[in-house]
């Protein structure tokens, strides 16, 4: 009997121990096929959800297609905008044209009338003027298109440019003409590139070399008439030719350029300025310069040279000459900007004579020497907040300023332009406080010494589209 039980007894045991890792795969096993379909479900779940939205576009679709067409006149509910990419504004197979510029306003006050304009296009001091003034300008706001992709001849592309503000005078001299200004033509050319050569033709109205376009002053007051212009700035727009030539294309380092630009004549008389019959543009006499450029990461500098001669008999040769019956303009240029972290400096100097054409000799007309140039130093405190301290300075020779006088000089015999600026910029947007002070010496007779000063306060808005 308890061989028997014994026996029983072992035999129980071996087989569950034969049994036993059966049952372990086994509960393994459903909780393998529980999270299989649990996720399943989930999955099931997200899909029915994702054709619901899909029906949802469906309907909508349907919706708008059912609309009747509204007639213009007739107020229609918006429609917001899908998030797609920006359509291409298209002018002819092949081109693109992109709209860029900025909308500005400044409010200022200032306590002499000044020379070009009052508000933003403020320059100097006009002798023996009187009387504060304030107001709100905007005629800073401009705007252009930029022409890209036309195809041209081999590897040369074509491109371009059109682009106005607002300085073209007002809409009448009625009570309501200063909220009117007209639009000014800037600058309108065209350009041939070469990618492989490094190699750019600009052809039309355009800024002249000896306008330091890549260093211009910073401020939200004077955009279009940059502080120092006519002081220590000089330079205009012509229409014109220009030749820029990488020098080192594709290499590495610094990059060079050498800029040579023909432009049509200009000068104060003796004819029709209107009609091309100024002495600027007797016997086809262009405005030849050369640049030279070079550009690195924080730091740019060139150099410039100008000569051009004018006829003061006029196109038909039998102008009253005064003086003289020929002037040779002649201008000599370096200048350029370092940025070593926060900090910003931009210089220019110059010296020449007879550079009335480019807002020189304080924009007097005649053979007149002179030197003049600016400095502008600025410290960013943080991603938004700057500041900037600027002096400009301009020495036309006494003796010929006397000599022209009643002939093209009006009597300015030097100006100095200091200016502070805050600015704070966000994205698009700028806003800025100015002080500016100018101090003019003049004669009125030759033989006499005057002095005027003038202030201008200025708060502005900018904003980039």
């Amino acid at each position: 009997m308890k061989r028997n039980t014994l026996f029983c007894a072992l035999a129980v045991a071996m087989g569950l121990a034969a049994t036993a890792p059966s049952a372990v795969h086994a509960a393994t096993k459903q909780n393998q096929v529980e999270a299989l379909t649990k996720l399943v479900e989930k999955q099931q779940q997200q899909l029915n959800q994702q054709q619901a939205d899909l029906q949802s576009l469906r309907d909508s679709l349907k919706e708008l297609e059912s609309r009747p067409v509204v007639q213009a006149s007739a107020p229609v509910a918006p429609i917001p905008a899908p998030a797609v990419v920006p359509p291409v504004f298209s002018s002819a197979p092949g081109m693109s044209v992109a709209m860029h510029g900025f909308v500005n306003a400044s409010a200022f006050s200032q306590n002499r009338s000044f020379t070009f304009g009052n508000g933003t296009n403020a320059e100097f001091p006009v002798p023996g003027s009187s009387g504060s003034l304030s107001g709100v300008d905007i005629r800073n706001t401009r705007f252009w298109f930029d022409l890209s992709g036309a195809k041209f001849a081999g590897d040369w592309n074509g491109g371009g440019r059109i682009e106005m503000d607002f300085y073209g005078g007002y809409n009448g001299t009625g009570a309501y003409s200063q909220q009117q200004p007209i639009p000014r033509l800037r600058q309108a050319y065209m350009d041939l590139t070469n990618h492989e050569t490094g190699s750019t033709v600009r052809i039309g109205q355009q800024w002249d070399l000896m306008f330091p376009i890549d260093n211009v002053t910073s401020s939200l007051n004077n955009v279009a008439f940059p502080l120092g212009f006519g002081t220590g700035m000089i330079g205009w727009r012509f229409p014109g030719a220009v030749w820029m030539q990488d020098l080192n294309h594709g290499g590495a380092g610094a990059k060079w350029r050498l800029d040579l630009g023909a432009f049509g004549g200009s000068w104060s008389g003796p004819g029709d300025n209107v009609n091309y019959l100024t002495g600027g543009n007797a016997g086809f006499r262009p405005q030849l310069e050369a640049r030279l450029h070079v550009q690195d990461k924080n730091w740019l500098a060139y150099a410039v040279v100008h000569y051009s001669q004018v006829d003061l008999t006029g196109v038909a040769g039998t102008a009253p000459t005064p003086l003289k019956s020929s002037i040779t303009s002649e201008g000599f240029e370096v200048g350029g900007s370092w940025h070593p972290g926060p900090l910003t400096f931009k210089g220019n100097v110059y010296t020449g004579k007879g550079l009335g054409q480019l807002f020189g000799g304080l924009v007097q007309f005649g053979d007149i020497k002179e030197t003049g140039g600016y400095l502008q130093g600025g410290y960013k405190f943080s991603p938004h907040w700057s500041a900037n301290a600027f002096y400009a300075y301009s020495k036309p020779n006494t003796n010929d300023v006397v000599t022209w006088l009643g002939h093209g000089s009006a009597g300015r015999l030097q100006n100095r332009q200091v200016a502070l600026n805050l600015e704070y910029s966000s994205g698009a947007y700028a806003l800025g406080a100015q002080w500016m002070h100018d101090n003019l010496d003049y004669t009125t007779t030759g033989a006499d010494r005057k002095s005027t000063s003038g202030n201008q306060f200025s708060l502005s808005a900018l904003y980039h589209f």
